[in-house]
């Protein structure tokens, strides 16, 4: 027989088919896997460790990372994840087409495998005013390229239910040519669940209860199990999963902060939570590698069988696996905590830039509100989750901030304004240009001074997120593509983002990112209240709504 490159020899070897160990070498030549070889031009001695299919996030958006899909590698390989299914309908919402493209060309040449989904939602609602409008005809051509297999998470859930004409367009697009069609509907259940999946959706990221998990399950839905910096599912879903239907189970993260994915880390940490809150290690890996592959039907990825990718992840303690090793098609890319590789990036993104517009007509005063001695609708943070509240409390009722989300697209002036309760500081304001979908500036503060200094120093650094206090900024941490993503290395990234964190905790606010909750205030698509350019969003009427309560 003739020499391969390589074979790993003396590992466990995870095998996700029948969910046990096997105590067997893998061979690996020109980036594939060989079983049975025995003679290799270099042998590598596991000496017992445990050795996987590389990871993947089943749903994610790589903006959320504030990084370019080059950055994000280069924190994420360390991790074990090889490969994910991006959703570029952040960068969609504020440049279109190109916006998807730029982050499609950044993510071609590297140790890592990008798939991607067509963003369906831009904008994600009728009900705020997004930088683009994707409609089916200027999705299909994306789908030319092989990397995109699957038309993103249909948020619209409305539209589906009673039948919007471009919504099911889309939908029987993305079936036609044979990709799935990623779902989104928190809270969905009965007649009207039953009703968006029988238009061809499969999947869902947004349960946060297990009752509502399993009759989606039991309706035929993929399930995927969220566990981000924002939202965290694990333990509330975690009861759902059964030896016989796990393999209907995947893990996502959706969105993921830097420093969480350095420090915490990206799949491998959902995996340890999912293994120490009791869930048997292989299956939990199971989850996290095959089912994404077999639901989206990728053939070359998520086992460790013949001529597929050679992507492993190596590590010593099967209850807390902590990679050691990542391999991505048979070279040697991470190690001991660190990217080892060079990831360059040849992406101009000058296109991306100057991509905040703040309109003259916007002053100080356009931040007023005449309410004091009203009992009027405040938005309730609810910790860890991204559905809201709705509460009717006073303007001077403890812990009552002003909020306020400023069109930063077309130089419209629209200014939506509405009050939140669940930040707690006080002496200043926090802004950020990151706000789902259609990342408009949002701002919360407790005076109007501070918040338009807050809202003018984002326009000026071409976006990204600040504190304000005293009428000065505090901290800003620029993220000048798209108001999204920064082209500095992730570690000042970090530093950066670390600075307006504790900036924001020097006001007294006790949450340890506030921007994290402030970037989903504006997401018109789940519920209950939420804030737009256009004003307070009811997400279960799907309308503007005052902010005064009417009396009864």
């Amino acid at each position: 027989m003739t020499k391969i490159d390589k074979i790993l020899r003396g590992g466990n070897v995870i095998n996700v088919q029948t969910r046990s160990i096997d105590q067997i070498d893998i061979g690996i030549d020109k980036g594939k896997i060989v079983l049975g070889a025995t003679d290799a031009h270099e042998v590598i001695d596991l000496k017992s460790a445990f050795i996987a299919p590389g990871f993947i996030d089943a749903h994610m958006h790589v903006e959320s990372t504030m990084l370019p899909p080059t950055s994000f590698a280069k924190l994420s390989l360390p991790h074990g994840t090889t490969a994910a299914v991006f959703d570029p309908h952040e960068i969609a919402n504020v440049l279109g087409i190109a916006g998807i493209k730029l982050i499609m060309d950044d993510a071609k040449n590297m140790p890592f495998d990008a798939f991607f989904a067509a963003s369906s939602c831009v904008p994600a609602s009728p009900l705020e005013t997004s930088g683009a409008t994707l409609l089916s005809d200027d999705l299909e051509p994306l789908f030319e390229d092989e990397r995109v297999i699957a038309l993103a998470e249909m948020m619209n859930f409305p539209g589906v239910i009673y039948d919007d004409p471009e919504v099911h367009k889309k939908i029987k697009m993305g079936l036609r040519l044979g990709k799935k069609i990623d779902g989104h509907c928190p809270g969905l259940r009965g007649k009207d669940l039953l009703k968006y999946i029988s238009a061809g959706i499969s999947s869902d990221h947004e349960s946060i209860t297990a009752e509502e998990a399993i009759e989606k399950l039991e309706a035929g839905m993929q399930i995927y199990i969220r566990e981000g910096s924002a939202a965290k599912n694990l333990a509330a879903l975690l009861p759902i999963i059964t030896k016989e239907n796990a393999n209907k189970i995947c893990f996502c993260t959706d969105d993921r902060h830097p420093a969480d994915l350095r420090d915490e880390g990206h799949i491998d940490h959902i995996i340890r939570k999912a293994i120490g809150l009791g869930l048997d290690p292989i299956l939990a890996i199971c989850i996290a590698t095959k089912h994404v592959a077999d639901h989206y039907e990728l053939t070359m990825v998520g086992s460790i069988e013949q001529d597929k990718f050679a992507n492993l992840v190596v590590f010593d303690d099967l209850q807390n696996p902590s990679p050691k090793q990542t391999w991505y098609r048979g070279e040697l890319v991470a190690e001991n905590g660190e990217a080892i590789v060079a990831i360059p990036s040849s992406t101009n993104w000058s296109i991306a830039k100057n991509s905040v517009h703040f309109p003259p007509t916007i002053t100080q005063e356009s931040f007023a509100l005449d309410v004091e001695s009203k009992l009027i609708r405040v938005i309730g943070l609810v910790p860890g989750q991204l559905f809201t509240e709705e509460l009717h409390l006073k303007r001077n009722d403890e812990d009552v901030l002003k909020m306020a989300v400023i069109e930063r697209h077309h130089n419209t002036g629209n200014i939506g304004l509405g009050f939140v309760h669940g930040f707690a500081f006080s002496g200043g304001a926090i802004a950020s240009t990151v706000g789902h979908d259609a990342h408009n500036i949002a701002i919360i503060g407790d005076n109007d001074e501070d918040m338009f200094v807050a809202a003018t120093a984002l326009a000026s650094s071409g976006g990204g997120q600040c504190v304000a206090t005293n009428g000065k900024i505090l901290s800003l941490l620029p993220l000048p593509i798209a108001g999204l993503m920064s082209d500095a290395p992730p570690e000042q990234v970090i530093s950066q983002q670390h600075a307006v964190l504790q900036a924001a905790a020097s006001l007294g606010c006790p949450l340890d990112d506030p921007f994290m909750p402030l970037s989903f205030l504006p997401l018109s698509v789940i519920p209950q209240l939420k804030l737009s350019d256009l004003g307070l969003v009811d997400v279960d009427q799907f309308s503007i709504v005052p902010i005064e309560v009417c009396p009864s």
